[in-house]
């Protein structure tokens, strides 16, 4: 069985790390659902190292290394907000998919939301993100909202918004 770590990204050379892991994930999994170009443009503004410094040094987000056994398999990025975490970012390398990190990343956020007095989860996933969503859904998300957010460039972001209210348990999949 795979050991799950989960740490914070600390260093400059860590969250460049997590960029490079970004621009391939992005490519892999995204570039059939949104093409190329707005796969191009969305790690550039999103996932770049200069936009994640950006997005840790001035917008409060938090960057964590998700870790199978020694394999560095994905990346968590967060935003605490009044009575919420907003899951901005859950990625995981295509070869690592199908290991329960996911779950494992759940119940870090889970304990994370308790610590800090949060009550609910949220995130927006591409509405044409079947399998993805199906993982969501599989973790106990709702569907709670869409949106269509224009994020530049003749690009816009066609999303569910998905919530997970804590309970008092750690999260086992249905």
């Amino acid at each position: 069985m795979n050991t799950v770590n989960i740490s914070l990204a600390q260093s400059d050379s860590e969250l460049y790390e997590i960029a490079q892991l970004a621009e391939e994930i992005w490519h892999e999994h995204f570039t059939p659902i949104i093409g190329e170009a707005q796969v191009y443009y969305m790690v550039e503004k999103f996932q770049s190292y200069p936009a994640l410094q950006t997005q840790i040094k001035q917008e409060g987000y938090e960057y964590y290394h998700l870790y199978s056994s020694h394999t560095f398999a994905g990346y968590i990025g967060i935003h605490p907000e009044d009575d919420a975490l907003f899951l901005s970012k859950l990625y995981i390398k295509k070869d690592c998919r199908g290991q329960h990190l996911a779950t494992a990343a759940l119940n870090f956020l889970i304990e994370l939301c308790k610590k800090r007095g949060l009550k609910k989860i949220w995130l927006t996933c591409n509405r044409h993100n079947n399998n993805t969503l199906a993982v969501y859904d599989h973790l106990g998300f709702v569907i709670t909202d869409e949106q269509a957010a224009d994020i530049g460039n003749g690009f816009v972001m066609d999303d569910y918004i998905l919530t997970y209210t804590l309970m008092d348990t750690v999260h086992q999949p249905r």
